[in-house]
């Protein structure tokens, strides 16, 4: 029988290791799995490559990792903002290193690991410092950047339901980055309000397939 339920956040995330490359879904505060994040805090691994679409808010979740030194480096669209104070102070003394990405071509990299593409071509970004060292091309008289896709060990995405397959649906806005990430990722855990009973789920509804995620846990579990 298949059933990928964990019993708790803990073990959910127990085999993270140091120097992972990790996924974490959310914009901003929406979406965002608060409870696996506490888990892989208080879990230990540290030297990890974060991909977010920004660098934390105020000194909860992302931004309580980034303040116990557990993250090497960020790949992220929205470093700065108001309460990203924790970012800012590590960055500007030289202990994380950013790597800057678009939003759409943060999206679409992560969409091109999910779907097996070798990389792609993109007007966002050419002739700007951001696509040094990268190739270009002209095509059809518009410049262009080749972007890589980007892979994780891991994803840690929130949805608002799941089932013992993990297939997943979403709570408006806080859908953004779960499901791509769900695909680019070796072992996607998804954090959920409710595990619901096979069936219980309408398949026109589902977002993600279980086909996509390892692991489910209840975040209040």
């Amino acid at each position: 029988m298949i059933d990928k339920t964990f019993e708790s956040l803990e073990r959910a995330v127990a085999d993270i290791p140091d120097g992972a490359t990790v996924m974490i879904g959310g914009f901003g505060n929406a979406g965002m799995p608060t409870a696996l994040i506490d888990a892989l805090l208080a879990q230990g691994a540290r030297d990890l490559t974060i991909v977010n679409n920004n660098a934390g808010n105020g000194e909860t979740g992302l931004a309580a990792l980034l303040k116990a030194r557990r993250v090497r480096k960020i790949i992220c669209s929205f470093p700065r903002q108001a309460d990203s104070q924790v970012f800012d102070a590590l960055y500007r003394a030289g202990e994380i290193e950013l790597e800057l990405t678009p939003q759409g071509n943060l999206a679409e990299r992560i969409r091109a690991a999910g779907a097996g593409i070798g990389g792609f071509f993109t007007p966002t970004g050419y002739g700007t410092l951001l696509a040094e060292g990268k190739e270009t091309r002209s095509i059809n008289g518009k410049n262009y950047v080749f972007e890589t896709p980007i892979h994780a060990d891991f994803a840690l995405i929130k949805a608002l339901r799941g089932d013992r397959w993990g297939n997943l649906v979403y709570r408006k806005t806080a859908r953004n980055f779960g499901p791509i990430m769900a695909m680019a990722a070796k072992v996607t855990v998804a954090q959920v309000q409710e595990v619901v009973p096979l069936g219980a789920l309408d398949p026109e509804v589902i977002v993600t397939p279980g086909i996509f995620v390892q692991r489910v846990v209840r975040e209040a579990a």
